[in-house]
């Protein structure tokens, strides 16, 4: 028998927590309550309906091209085959060791095709206002240098992918240009083997939207 596990990588959506600075926290309340539901139903049944109100920036979420370019492809036109049972690979860096993320941590490895996770350690700083300050990201030559080696996804356990002083954000626009989802705001990737394990992103499939949460997950076999 083969025996599977499941890796969460995705941090927990709450009400009122912030994901990226200058952006509002998802509000989460009841639609219909418990106690207002049973009026409609039979004495002993009740139903909970929440309602929720995020920017698609919240928790780990996947970036689609059209989240960069207005004629990208949305969430809705995203092919299952990029966001799932994907082969994924872990590169390790430590951003102790200095933010930017060069490409020479993924030379002389084939990329075609995989899900190229980078593990920084930076979500052990998740929900701090540490999280928001200096955080580790890819240069422009290391997306370009991805994009070349045919990946099909990119993600980090980061802020951002980019240099959130650069105002051109390179990295998005090299992967993104180029039909690569981007996840961010991963966490767990420090549970993962580096290689042998299928990825998975899925977002809801909303059309003429750009970005949302994943429950993104690593299963090793």
């Amino acid at each position: 028998m083969t025996h599977t596990k499941l890796v969460d990588l995705s941090h927990t959506v709450e009400h009122g927590m912030i994901t990226y600075k200058g952006l509002p926290a998802p509000l989460i309340c009841d639609f219909l309550s418990r106690e207002a539901s049973r009026q409609h139903y039979a004495p002993g049944t009740e139903f909970h309906i929440g309602k929720i109100e995020l920017v698609a920036n919240t928790g780990t979420y996947l970036d689609s091209p059209f989240h960069r370019f207005a004629e990208g492809k949305d969430l809705a036109e995203l092919p299952l085959e990029s966001l799932a049972n994907l082969d994924g690979m872990v590169f390790r860096w430590d951003w102790r060791n200095g933010r930017a993320v060069d490409p020479a941590i993924f030379h002389h490895v084939d990329l075609a095709g995989k899900a190229v996770l980078v593990h920084t350690g930076w979500a052990q700083h998740w929900r701090t206002d540490q999280y928001f300050e200096g955080h580790a990201y890819l240069l422009a030559e290391t997306a370009v240098y991805l994009r070349d080696a045919g990946v099909k996804l990119v993600g980090i356990d980061s802020y951002n992918i980019d240099d959130t002083d650069d105002g051109t954000r390179p990295v998005h626009t090299t992967l993104l240009g180029s039909d690569i989802p981007i996840v961010e705001h991963m966490t767990n990737l420090d549970k993962l083997p580096d290689r042998d394990f299928r990825f998975f992103a899925v977002p809801v499939k909303v059309k003429d939207f750009g970005t949302f949460p994943v429950r993104a997950l690593g299963l090793i076999r």
